[in-house]
């Protein structure tokens, strides 16, 4: 038996399908081509998706913008530690992180943390939040991108400033000043460490207030900086 011919009005439904789709790829593509150029200069402040949507929103924000060279080096040495510690080393994705994930959803495993800091410096700055299988497609290419384009300074320089560290507080400097009542600069080892285990959950973890299990978590990271050396030496140039 034949299948039935597809209907006039099923064909055009598919088709706006599909123009939507591509309509939405192009978008997503093409902005953050022109936002990746814009916030390569030295003096722009780039603003994250959040921080916009909670403008709009009518929410509250706290944010300073610091330079690179008014962050105290503990705080990129302890966010390394902590979030990606082979920043210095890949170029923008780390693959071999990346196909452990892979691998683990297959076989049915919980997923391990493949996200490096420029692909949560996309996810601030051009998408959203969440767990998505397109937004990780668009991750991949737009980390590489602004690795190549920016160089790991500016890189992390913009990562620090969007980064949220509690609700409505943004950046670095917002963050030192709100919990430590200093600035980025003056920022101690331990604060610093403190600061960087607040990045995966700002919304629940405040870093004066840590929890045992998370406190020891600190001092591992403390203890990671302090003798991070070789794995930050893209940082203490600039390139």
């Amino acid at each position: 038996m034949e299948n039935a011919p597809t209907s006039p009005k099923k064909h055009r439904w598919l088709r706006r399908i599909a123009l939507t789709m591509l309509a939405f790829l192009v978008i997503a593509g093409t902005i953050p081509l022109a936002l990746t150029a814009l916030y390569a200069r030295p003096g722009s402040e780039p603003v994250s998706t959040l921080m916009i949507t909670s403008r709009l929103t009518g929410q509250s924000i706290d944010r300073k913008w610091v330079s690179f060279d008014e962050i105290a080096p503990a705080v990129w040495q302890s966010v390394i530690s902590s979030e990606d510690g082979q920043f210095c080393a890949h170029r923008g994705v780390d693959w071999s992180a990346l196909r452990n994930q892979i691998d683990n959803a297959i076989e049915g495993e919980s997923a391990r943390g493949a996200s490096t800091i420029p692909m949560q410096t996309v996810k601030n700055l051009f998408l959203w939040n969440g767990r998505s299988y397109v937004r990780k497609v668009l991750e991949i290419p737009l980390a590489v991108l602004i690795d190549r384009a920016w160089g790991k300074r500016r890189l992390m320089e913009i990562y620090l400033n969007i980064a949220e560290w509690g609700p409505g507080i943004f950046g670095i400097e917002a963050a030192a000043q709100h919990y430590f009542g200093r600035s980025a600069s003056s920022l101690t080892r331990r604060q610093a460490a403190r600061l960087a285990v607040v990045l995966p959950n700002p919304h629940r973890r405040n870093p004066t207030k840590l929890t045992k299990a998370l406190g020891r978590v600190a001092a591992q990271i403390e203890r990671r900086a302090n003798r991070s050396g070789g794995y930050v030496r893209c940082l203490s140039v600039n390139k």
